[in-house]
C-alpha cells in the first residue's frame, strides 16, 4: 500500500501483516492505524538509567532496560538438559535472573555480559530472589543470533529515549515499536483538526509532529511538546462535549418554580430546631434562584458526610410543592429510602400530614414507593403520586417502572447519584411533561478538576461546613497480623463503648455463603488471600466469642426488605448494641448513639469508601472511633492507604488520594461502556491549569458556534475521542 493509499482508519492487517494485526487486536484491542499512534508509551527509558527491578511485585508483567552482569550453566535435576541463568542488573544495586530451560548454547553466547538489552516477562521468586522464566527480550546494538528476528527493532532503540508501550506476552514492547515504525512511514499524516488560533495561543504543535515525537521523541523537550498536545487534545474534546451539552440544556424550557412567601417551606423553616448553617443558607439560595428560572437546573451538591445535604434538599422540595409540583428523591437502597422517609417526616411533623387531623394549614403528603410494597399499599401510595396529593415522593429505583406517574413532576433529586446508571436516572426525568429541575447529590467529595472534567455541565455546590454538634471521629489501623493482641483490644473498645449506652457497627466486605451483593466491594484478588470476611460468618463467631452477650443484629443487601427496615428499626431504637453489616450502611445511615466502628479487612475497601462509612460515627453528642482492621504489611500500598485514611477526616483530601490509585480514564464512562478509556495521557491531578485553559478555549469556541459547524475537523475529532456513549454518559452523569 502506498503513502497515498494509506490513512488513519486504515486497517492494520494491510499495513503490519496479518499475524501481528491479529496479535494486536486480539491482546490490545488495536485495530487500525490510528489505534496504534494513539496507543502511546507506557514510559522512557534510558540507556544508562535504571528501572529499579527491587520496585517490581511479584506476579507484575514487567518490561525491564538492563545490563547483563553475569551467565551461568548448570544440569536441571529433575529432567535431562541445561539451565542458563543470566543476572542482569538496573544500574541501582538490583538485580534479576532471567532462567532459560533447555539447551540453548546460542542464548549464553547471545547474553554476553556488557550487554544491554529489554527484558519482558512476568516476575516470579525463586529463594528470595525475583526472576523471569524464559522471557522474550531484545538487546541494543548489533550481533547476537538472539536479535536474529529483531534487526529492524534494535533501530528503534538506537536512540537516548526508548519507548516502553503498555504491551501483552504475546505483543512485547519491542514489536509495538516495529509496527509503530511502519505506521509512521506509511500513514499519510492525518489533518490537523484544532483551530489555527488556539494552537498559536497556547503554543501547541501540530497533530502530525506530535504523533511522532511520542512515538520517536528527538529529545526530551521534544517529548514533552508531544505529550502536552495530545493531552490537550483529549482535555479540550473532553471540555467541548461538555460546554455543548450545558449550551443545549439552557436552551430547553422549564417550568419556573419562584418560592411562594408564607407557604411551606416558610412555615418549615420557622419550625427547624436548630440554625442553618451559613453554608446551608447560602447553596439555599443558589438552588433557590435556579428553581425560578424558565431553565432546568442541573446542580451537583457535594458535601461531607453529615453536613447537612438532606435538609438542602428538602428546602428545595418545598419550594417545588410551594409552586404547585411535586418532588422526587431517588436513593440508592430500600433502607436509605425508609431512613429518607422516616427523617423527613420527622422534620415536617405536621406539615407533613395532608389529611391527617393534625395537619398544618399548607401541609402536604410524604410518599415512600418501594419495590417490597404490598399490593394495596402500592395503589394508595401511586395513586397520592398519581393525583398530585403526594408534593414529596421518596424511593429506589421502583420510582422508574412503568405506572408510577406524576401529576406534575418538578424537580428530581439524586441521593449519592453515582449508585445509579445513566438509564435510570434518565427514566425518572422522563416521567416529566418538561424537563424537571435535578438535584445530584454526593457525600463523595470530588476533587476540583474531576468536577470540572465529569460535571462540566452541571453547576457545583459546595457544604464543607459542619452542622454543630456534630463531633470529631478518631480513626485508627489495626494491623491484625503484626500484633494479633491490637484486634483483641479493638473488641474490648467496642465494649466499652456498649457499657457506656452507647452502639457500635462491625462493617465486612462480603455478605457471604458463597455469593456477593451489589454493596460488596471486595478488591479483586489474585495472590492466593484468603476471601474476604462476611458478614453470615463474622456475627456468629463474635456472638460466641469477643461479643458474647451482647445484642448483636445482621444487616446485608440480601435480606427481605420488612427485615432490613426492622433490623435498622431495633438498631435505631437502641434495641440491639451491635449492627454487623456490609457496606449497605455506607451511605444516610443515621444512629446519633453509634459511636464506634470496626471495619474488618478495610485494606478491601476504597478509600471514599472508608471516609463515607466512618461517617456512619460521632453523629452524636459522644466522640466517634473508627478502627480500620487490616492484615496488609507495614510500608504496602494497601497500608499506606489505610494510613492515609486515618490521618485526615478532609474528605476532599481523601478524594484527591483515591483519584492518584484509580485508573483515571475510569471517569470518562470506561467501566460503563466496558470499553478502554480515552484518557490515555491525561491526569486529572497534575494537569489541572490545562484542563481549566482548554475549557476556557472551549466555552469561547461553542459560544461562537455552538454546534462546531465552521470546524468539522474539529467536530469529527471530538465524536472520536468522547463518543456517543460517553458524550451520553457524561450529559446524563
Amino acid at each position: 500500500m502506498t503513502s497515498e493509499q494509506a490513512t488513519v482508519d486504515t486497517p492494520l492487517k494491510k499495513l503490519v501483516g496479518e499475524k501481528t494485526a491479529k496479535a494486536l487486536a486480539g491482546h490490545l484491542d488495536l485495530h487500525t492505524a490510528g489505534d496504534l499512534l494513539y496507543h502511546v508509551p507506557r514510559r522512557y527509558d534510558e540507556r544508562g538509567e535504571h528501572t529499579d527491578i527491587r520496585s517490581l511485585d511479584v506476579g507484575e508483567q514487567v518490561t525491564v532496560l538492563a545490563q547483563v552482569q553475569r551467565t551461568a550453566v548448570r544440569p536441571m535435576r529433575q529432567r535431562r538438559g541445561n539451565l542458563l541463568e543470566v543476572t542482569v542488573g538496573d544500574g541501582s544495586g538490583g538485580t534479576l535472573t532471567l532462567t532459560f530451560f533447555g539447551n540453548q548454547a546460542w542464548r549464553e553466547r547471545d547474553l554476553r555480559p556488557g550487554r544491554w538489552g529489554l527484558f519482558a516477562g512476568k516476575v516470579t521468586e525463586f529463594r528470595g530472589k525475583r526472576q523471569l522464566n524464559g522471557p522474550e527480550y531484545v538487546l541494543l546494538g548489533s550481533g547476537g543470533e538472539g536479535e536474529a528476528a529483531a534487526s529492524e527493532e534494535v533501530e528503534e532503540f538506537a536512540g537516548a529515549l526508548i519507548p516502553v508501550y503498555p504491551a501483552a506476552a504475546a505483543v512485547p514492547t519491542w514489536v509495538i515499536a516495529r509496527c509503530v515504525r511502519v505506521v509512521l512511514d506509511t500513514v499519510t499524516p492525518p489533518d490537523d483538526p484544532l483551530p489555527a488560533t488556539v494552537r498559536a495561543t497556547r503554543n501547541l504543535v501540530g497533530l502530525d509532529t506530535a504523533l511522532r515525537e511520542i512515538h520517536r521523541p528527538s529529545s526530551k523537550e521534544a517529548l514533552y511538546r508531544a505529550r502536552r498536545r495530545l493531552k490537550w487534545d483529549e482535555a479540550f474534546a473532553v471540555q467541548l462535549t461538555l460546554v455543548q451539552r450545558k449550551h443545549r440544556s439552557a436552551a430547553r424550557p422549564a417550568r419556573p418554580r419562584p418560592a411562594a412567601p408564607g407557604g411551606l417551606l416558610d412555615a418549615f423553616d420557622a419550625r427547624l430546631p436548630y440554625e442553618l448553617t451559613g453554608g446551608q443558607r447560602d447553596v439555599g439560595a443558589e438552588i433557590a434562584a435556579d428553581l425560578a428560572t424558565a431553565h432546568p437546573m442541573h446542580r451537583l451538591l457535594q458535601g461531607e458526610v453529615g453536613s447537612g445535604k438532606t435538609v438542602v434538599a428538602l428546602r428545595a422540595m418545598l419550594q417545588v410543592v410551594d409552586a404547585g409540583g411535586q418532588a422526587a428523591l431517588l436513593a440508592p437502597t430500600e433502607v436509605l429510602a425508609a431512613q429518607h422517609h422516616r427523617g423527613i417526616l420527622d422534620l415536617l411533623g405536621p406539615l407533613g400530614r395532608a389529611g391527617e387531623l393534625d395537619a398544618a394549614e399548607h401541609a402536604t403528603r410524604v410518599e415512600l414507593v418501594t419495590g417490597s410494597l404490598g399490593a394495596a399499599a402500592r395503589r394508595r401510595a401511586l395513586g397520592e403520586v398519581r393525583s398530585g396529593a403526594a408534593g414529596i415522593v421518596l424511593g429506589t429505583h421502583a420510582l422508574l417502572y412503568e405506572g408510577v406517574d406524576f401529576a406534575d413532576l418538578g424537580l428530581v433529586v439524586v441521593d449519592e447519584q453515582h449508585r445509579f446508571g445513566v438509564e435510570q436516572r434518565d427514566a425518572l426525568r422522563a416521567k416529566a411533561d418538561q424537563p424537571p429541575h435535578v438535584l445530584v447529590m454526593t457525600a463523595t467529595p470530588i476533587p476540583r478538576t474531576v468536577a470540572m472534567t465529569v460535571y462540566g455541565d452541571l453547576e457545583v455546590s459546595t457544604l464543607s461546613q459542619l452542622p454543630r454538634g456534630r463531633s470529631p471521629i478518631a480513626s485508627h489501623v489495626v494491623p491484625a497480623a503484626e500484633k494479633p493482641a491490637f484486634l483483641d483490644r479493638a473488641w474490648r473498645r467496642l465494649r466499652e463503648e456498649v457499657a457506656a449506652g452507647h452502639q457500635a457497627y462491625v462493617v465486612c466486605p462480603r455478605i457471604g455463603d458463597g455469593a456477593q451483593a451489589e454493596e460488596e466491594a471486595p478488591r479483586e484478588d489474585d495472590t492466593g488471600r484468603r476471601p474476604p470476611l462476611a458478614v453470615t460468618e463474622v456475627a456468629p463467631l463474635l456472638a460466641e466469642g469477643p461479643l458474647h452477650g451482647l445484642r448483636i443484629g445482621v444487616l446485608h443487601g440480601r435480606l427481605p426488605a420488612d427485615e432490613k427496615d426492622a433490623v435498622m428499626r431495633s438498631f435505631a431504637g437502641g434495641d440491639l448494641d451491635v449492627l454487623v453489616a456490609t457496606t449497605v450502611v455506607e451511605v444516610g445511615v443515621d444512629v446519633p448513639n453509634a459511636t464506634v466502628m470496626i471495619v474488618l479487612d478495610a485494606d478491601r475497601f476504597g478509600v471514599s469508601q472508608l471516609h463515607q462509612l466512618r461517617g456512619r460515627v460521632g453523629r452524636g453528642a459522644a466522640p466517634g472511633l473508627c478502627l480500620l482492621v487490616s492484615e496488609a504489611t507495614e510500608g504496602g500500598p494497601a497500608r499506606e492507604r489505610l494510613d492515609a485514611v486515618a490521618s485526615t477526616t478532609d474528605g476532599f483530601k481523601l478524594a484527591e488520594l483515591d483519584l492518584e490509585q484509580r485508573r483515571e480514564g475510569d471517569v470518562l464512562g470506561a467501566t460503563q461502556s466496558g470499553r478502554r478509556s480515552h484518557l490515555r495521557l491525561l491526569s486529572l491531578l497534575r494537569d489541572a491549569d490545562l484542563i481549566r485553559d482548554a475549557r476556557a478555549e472551549a466555552i469561547a469556541l461553542v459560544e461562537e458556534d455552538p454546534e462546531l459547524t465552521r470546524h468539522p475537523a474539529l467536530a469529527a475529532s471530538v465524536a472520536a475521542l468522547v463518543d456517543a456513549d460517553r458524550a451520553e454518559y457524561l450529559e446524563k452523569g
